[in-house]
């Protein structure tokens, strides 16, 4: 086992396929792939933790079955998948074997971590191979993943990843330094953002839909931001074709986040800082601050392990739709009986997660028979104690009156309180910037952002 820094982070890094494989030729990017795997290497040395997501298991097979462009049947594409797969992580086996450094392919797909035993083994996998050393290599398992089981794109993987292993930092390589007021590409004065501490003040240009061999784009990574953030990871957007600052940013933030400590201290992580970063590519940001960036500031508040898992991991399977009053006493910790119900939608058993969404119940039946009217807001997730056709005919009643209904009364409750999950607000207090002249945080009223591409 390797023994832990005091000062170790948890670094989680995402590379696409346009990262990895050229988008026209889809040879592999290998001046790319040897600078991420030495900034991999010396994020080791330095007593790191780190974890790669790394796309391009398509891209790979299309190279080598000479295929010009990405089918469109879904066979096709888990058929070039599994062919791809077996060569990417030879290619990064390789590329890390004359560093000597061991690494471990993990491939996953919700399904995998729908089921909370599956994903605390997925947990303690992660964090077992982390001790040991060895760098994980994480991708959707697109061989066998179908829509229902898909995470959608690596950029939302890389977040959940991020937040089943706590890590501190998750990096989202991308073809742009970082978000800009304007578009650079049309305004010359576009000036960067570099910190972002509130994502509901984004509205971003998020045009661009990814690359052709890739599925991701802008879009999916502010998504990622806010997942990440909410689970108190610091997301971070950088140039993936100078993978040296990812080194160079982790090493800037941890300086920053030891200041105060003994003088001892931060001179000898200024050693590790000067000392790694040697023969890496030159930061492109100024000379007496970190590499271009935006960071996106992690709550203050995170959700952390069930909670986050139940939000973001499992599909819902139905909804159920509740009044004022259940919501009220959700929050103030009661139980979800089933007299707040109003309605429900879909085809789901017990056990299984469903949509919380908050409705104003009418007095009589609307013109299509509802009991709801038009407003509503989701607001969690739940486990339900019944399927949808028991909920549906105990649904106003009181708890007492189950047994009577349905001939038995497995709980009182329609979901446990504890088996209920509600969003964060978006919003929350500005968080204070050590060195505000370097990084200008994003406050409410600000210039919306933009960015060129993905």
């Amino acid at each position: 086992m390797t023994k832990r820094s005091p000062h170790a982070m948890t670094v989680v890094i995402k590379l696409g396929t346009s990262s990895i494989v050229d988008e026209k030729t889809h040879e592999p990017l290998l001046p790319i792939l040897t600078l991420i795997v030495d900034t991999a290497v010396k994020l080791r040395k330095s007593g790191h933790r780190v974890v790669l997501v790394s796309s391009g298991a398509i891209g790979v097979g299309l190279r080598r079955m000479d295929v010009d462009h990405r089918p469109k049947h879904l066979s096709q594409l888990q058929a070039l998948a599994a062919i791809g797969q077996c060569r990417l992580m030879s290619l990064w086996d390789g590329l890390f074997q004359h560093l000597e450094q061991p690494i471990a392919q993990i491939l996953l797909t919700k399904n995998d971590i729908a089921d909370r035993t599956r994903y605390l083994n997925a947990q303690n996998t992660f964090n077992s191979l982390l001790d040991m050393g060895v760098i994980p290599i994480v991708n959707e398992n697109d061989t066998l993943a179908v829509s229902e089981i898909k995470f959608g794109d690596n950029d939302t993987l890389s977040a959940i990843t991020a937040a089943m292993i706590h890590a501190d930092h998750l990096f989202l390589m991308t073809d742009v330094d970082c978000l800009y007021d304007k578009n650079p590409r049309s305004n010359p004065d576009a000036k960067p953002i570099e910190v972002v501490e509130d994502i509901s003040e984004i509205v971003a240009d998020v045009s661009s839909a990814g690359s052709s061999v890739g599925t991701g784009g802008m879009g999916t990574k502010l998504i990622a931001a806010r997942l990440g953030t909410s689970a108190g990871v610091t997301v971070i957007i950088t140039r993936s074709s100078n993978p040296g600052n990812i080194l160079n940013i982790v090493n800037y933030l941890t300086l920053q986040s030891r200041a105060g400590t003994p003088d001892d201290e931060v001179e000898e992580l200024s050693l590790i800082a000067s000392s790694t970063s040697l023969n890496l590519m030159a930061p492109s940001g100024p000379s007496d601050g970190p590499p271009l960036h935006t960071r996106f500031l992690p709550s203050s508040e995170p959700i952390r392990d069930r909670h986050f898992w139940l939000l973001h991991t499992l599909n819902p399977h139905g909804t159920i739709y509740i009044d004022q009053g259940a919501h009220r006493a959700l929050v103030n910790k009661a139980g979800l009986l089933p007299v707040g119900v109003v309605d429900v939608e879909g085809n789901f058993a017990s056990h299984e997660p469903v949509r919380i969404v908050v409705v104003n119940r009418l007095p009589t039946p609307g013109p299509d028979g509802k009991m709801r009217g038009e407003l509503e807001e989701e607001v969690g997730r739940a486990i339900v104690n019944y399927a949808s056709a028991e909920i549906t005919r105990i649904m106003g009643h009181q708890s007492h009156d189950i047994e009577e209904v349905l001939g038995y009364a497995d709980s009182e409750y329609v979901a446990n309180r504890q088996h209920v999950v509600f969003f964060r607000k978006d919003s929350r207090p500005p968080t204070p910037v050590q060195t505000p002249a370097q990084t200008p945080a994003i406050t409410p009223g600000q210039t919306p952002l933009q960015t060129p591409g993905a």
